[in-house]
């Protein structure tokens, strides 16, 4: 016969093996926090702000310039058409594409929209021409790369040479001006006395479009499907040809609006803009946690991986650092960024 002491004891036993795995629930979300695969980036924005505030800011020969209204608004302004572009490649990374063409879209969009502005069509109609032809180029690529299975990087650098090519047939390779008051997309709009810039506005938009249909349609998880293992999402029924299709859509679109922002800015259509802005939307994605091999990211880490690059860019021109150095300092940023989150895939 049990002693009803041990009885007791045991149950005293079993009731905190129970309540075990809730003892620390801070313990376990920080963990859970840790894991994400955009918390490496996180953690590297937060120490460069930190370290550059320091250096610029608060050291005595430094111009104490880096933590003011100014210069954060302006660096959400840098980063604006580098961040919508990186939506679009959030999206076609993670089903294990690559889009070479954004930056190219981007300049042809930027033309079509000033040429249709100084032929007479109202701004609104002109942004519509603009996003129509984003989604053709988008579609195109997507077409062939779905349809065909040909490799996704042969597609775009096609299309990234089409398109260049098709705004300076259109331009002459000229520049094309249109009326200051049309770059109201690309000044601020004032909230209470705060000025908040309107790309900005419009970068946070476009990411909370992605995070909708990353997060909260079941064209998301679809998208998750086809990049972390093709067959299985065939078997399953998902029709990944036409999740392929969208996400070179998404990625067309996303560019066009781009366009936009770009032609408001510098009040132009430019055909030789936007060269290397393909690369720079590639690594926030890549900063952001997002494998390059595709089936796993997340949108709000290109955000962070966006702004990352862009405090990165802005220290090191306050710090007076040459343009050919940043190239190097931003390539092995990249690289590191790369390996970690390959060191943390392995783990």
């Amino acid at each position: 016969m049990s002693n009803p002491n041990e009885l007791t004891h045991e149950a005293r036993a079993s009731g905190s093996a129970r309540e075990e795995p809730s003892a620390h629930p801070f313990r376990e979300m920080l963990k859970t926090v840790v894991a994400r695969p955009e918390f490496v980036s996180f953690l590297a924005l937060i120490l460069l702000t930190l370290f550059t505030a320091y250096y610029v800011d608060f050291s005595h020969d430094g111009p104490g310039r880096f933590l003011t209204l100014d210069n954060l608004t302006n660096i959400t302004r840098q980063v604006a058409v580098t961040s919508i572009l990186a939506v679009g490649m959030t999206f076609v990374i993670l089903t294990g594409g690559i889009d070479l063409s954004v930056g190219a879209v981007v300049a042809l969009t930027s033309t079509l929209m000033a040429g249709a502005i100084i032929g007479g069509a109202p701004f609104w109609g002109a942004c519509g021409i603009a996003l129509l032809v984003g989604i053709a180029c988008g579609a195109f690529s997507g077409f062939f790369v779905a349809r065909f299975s040909l490799p996704a990087i042969i597609v775009t650098l096609a299309m990234m040479e089409m398109a260049r090519g098709l705004g300076l047939l259109y331009s002459g390779g000229n520049p094309l001006p249109i009326s200051f008051e049309f770059g109201f997309l690309a000044r601020n709009f004032t909230v209470n006395g705060f000025p908040v810039p309107i790309p900005t506005l419009i970068m946070l938009a476009m990411f909370l479009i992605g995070y909708v249909i990353l997060n909260r349609l079941p064209i998301g998880r679809y998208i998750y499907a086809v990049g972390g293992n093709e067959e299985a999402a065939i078997l399953s029924g998902i029709r990944t040809r036409h999740i392929k299709m969208f996400v070179y859509v998404v990625s067309g679109f996303m560019a066009a609006v781009a366009g936009i922002i770009q032609t408001a800015r510098v009040t132009s259509g430019q055909p030789n803009s936007a060269i290397g802005f393909e690369l720079d939307a590639i690594a926030a994605v890549v900063l952001g946690g997002t494998s390059i091999a595709g089936g796993r990211g997340h949108i709000v880490g290109t955000l962070i991986g966006a702004l990352l690059l862009g405090v990165l860019n802005n220290a090191l021109n306050m710090l007076e650092i040459s343009p050919y150095t940043q190239r190097v300092v931003k390539g092995v940023v990249i690289l590191i960024a790369v390996l970690i989150g390959v060191l943390r895939k392995k783990k």
